[in-house]
């Protein structure tokens, strides 16, 4: 059961990030403040991206 809920969180956040880039269109690279705000979302979404596919050490107590 975890393997199915994990594959469904990476295809979410893959589907996330493709709207993403869909709704930005092309970015004018004359507006630095726009231009920031684009490489932070997109380095939101690439840590996100990267957590969906690290294996989760097991927890023992």
């Amino acid at each position: 059961m975890e393997a199915i809920v994990r594959a469904a969180a990476q295809i979410l956040v893959i589907e996330e990030a493709r709207a993403y880039v869909d709704a930005i269109g092309p970015t004018d690279l004359n507006d630095p403040g726009r231009l920031a705000g684009h490489l932070m979302a997109a380095e939101t979404l690439l840590m996100r991206i990267a957590e969906a596919f690290t294996e989760s050490e097991p927890t023992t107590t």
